[in-house]
């Protein structure tokens, strides 16, 4: 509990840090609590009020079908958010699990793993994406699969790297001679100790899943209308640039906001975990 508030603290003096965060608890909270601030469904349609200029009865404007910009930004949040915690949380599950045993095992299994992960790495995510939509279709599930397949091989070699640093510690090799198991030493001494690595990892894994949702959705591989997400928002409103700018560069602008929040938030989390209190210093000395 004292070294959660030692962390917890530390993040707290990291400005950009906490800048960060709030950007992405104002994107949790708008997703979770979308039905109840949303002003408008984010179906509803009005050929009456379309393409609005952002004002007192629709605070961001309208689209091309009279649907309220702001409510589906909201939504769209919400969509953007269950696509990138089901793709991180698979990616993380894979990359660790792979990443573990190959830095832990090392020799053949490391080599066999990590040439696989090149495998992944080497292919083109577009290629990847193609298959699993020809082959499954286009939904949020896919979506996240498709998120799952072309992330997880990085997450692999991180927790890799990790784990043969803390292989060659005194205490995994005091573990060794006490008896421990293969088990109890991957999970109790290497896994535990590397969980500091997998929670920065999984902030910035946030992010960049988001960005690569909108990029799909952008092509028509993601979220299906009418559900709003922000990539099928930016392209539906690319037409009215021209006349109607508030289309394409509000939802783009909460892409941006996002992305870069969760990013932030990653180097604060890094920063406050760091033992060496290196960066965080340097930030309080600004």
């Amino acid at each position: 509990m004292t070294a959660a508030l030692t962390i917890f603290g530390r993040l707290l003096r990291h400005r950009r840090g906490m800048v960060g965060g709030l950007a992405v608890a104002g994107m949790v909270l708008s997703g979770a609590l979308a039905p109840l601030i949303a002003p408008y469904s984010y179906s509803s349609q009005s050929l009456l009020h379309r393409l609005q200029s952002p004002g007192p009865e629709h605070w961001l404007g309208t689209d091309g079908f009279g649907r309220d910009i702001l409510s589906r930004m909201i939504w769209g949040s919400r969509t953007s958010l269950q696509i990138g915690v089901v793709a991180t949380l698979l990616s993380l599950a894979v990359g660790t699990a792979v990443g573990s045993v190959a830095g832990y095992f090392q020799r053949g299994i490391d080599t066999a793993l990590m040439r696989v992960a090149d495998v992944f790495m080497s292919v083109p995510a577009l290629f990847l994406i193609l298959i699993v939509v020809a082959l499954f279709g286009a939904s949020l599930a896919n979506t996240a699969l498709v998120i799952a397949l072309v992330t997880w091989a990085p997450v692999a070699r991180v927790v890799r790297g990790e784990c043969l640093s803390l292989g060659t510690r005194d205490f995994v090799h005091a573990a060794h001679a006490l008896g421990a198991g293969h088990l109890r030493v991957l999970v109790r001494h290497l896994l535990l100790n590397a969980l500091p690595v997998l929670i920065v990892q999984a902030s910035l894994l946030l992010g960049q899943t988001i960005l690569i949702e909108s990029g799909l959705s952008y092509l028509g591989l993601g979220a299906q209308p009418p559900l709003p997400s922000w990539g099928n928002m930016v392209v539906e409103g690319r037409q009215f640039l021209a006349s109607a700018w508030w289309n394409a560069t509000f939802p783009g602008l909460a892409i941006f906001v996002t992305v870069l929040g969760f990013n932030v938030l990653g180097d604060g989390l890094r920063d406050a975990l760091d033992p060496t209190l290196t960066s965080v210093d340097k930030e309080d000395r600004r």
